[in-house]
């Protein structure tokens, strides 16, 4: 029996080889960094700011993301010395994110929510904010998978080799809050 092409590119050993290369490539840009090149940051920031934006997305309002992955990203260039594994680097950024909305929450102030007819919003813009709503009210270990698989498009193992999430864990969470989020979207059609 041969193996087919779809078969070697989700096998255990090819997504430890991607895991590997992708972090090789993270510690040289680390590095790069770290020695003063400022270009390599760019490239770690287009590597990691859709891991930032979804983090983010599973636990702010929409309209707070865009400006927090940018504090987020100058948060981490200036702290990089403080960084023990440079291999870590995905983790790390994904906690400072995490931290971040945290931090966003306790310092938010009281807001009114605007409904459909006063914001203006069209229908489809309205119904994927209902959808990221019931996301966002998942439990934490689903929500974060759910938005970094469905709204920035990353597959199973960038998930994993971006958060430091094994490759099973993110088979559990994606499949377990896609069984949810399918059983709240049920329910509101039944009402």
């Amino acid at each position: 029996m041969y193996a087919t092409a779809d078969m070697l590119l989700t096998s255990p050993q090819a997504q430890a080889a991607e895991q590997a290369q992708e972090t090789a490539v993270e510690v040289v840009l680390v590095r790069a960094v770290l020695d003063g090149d400022r270009e390599s940051f760019a490239r770690l920031y287009a590597l990691y700011a859709p891991l930032v934006h979804g983090i983010l997305l599973a636990r702010v309002p929409r309209a707070e993301v865009d400006d927090l992955v940018q504090d987020i990203f100058l948060h981490a260039f200036k702290k990089l010395h403080t960084l023990r594994d440079a291999a870590a680097f995905g983790p790390w950024i994904g906690m400072i994110a995490r931290n971040r909305a945290v931090d966003f929450h306790r310092r938010a102030k009281e807001t009114v929510e605007l409904d459909d007819e006063v914001r203006g919003s069209n229908t489809q813009d309205s119904k994927a904010a209902e959808i990221l709503e019931l996301i966002r009210n998942l439990p934490e270990a689903y929500r974060e998978t759910l938005v970094l698989r469905l709204v920035e498009g990353m597959t199973g193992p960038e998930i994993a080799v971006r958060t430091g999430l094994t490759a099973a864990s993110v088979r559990v969470n994606l499949h377990r809050g896609m069984k949810l989020l399918r059983e709240k979207l049920g329910f509101m059609e039944g009402l």
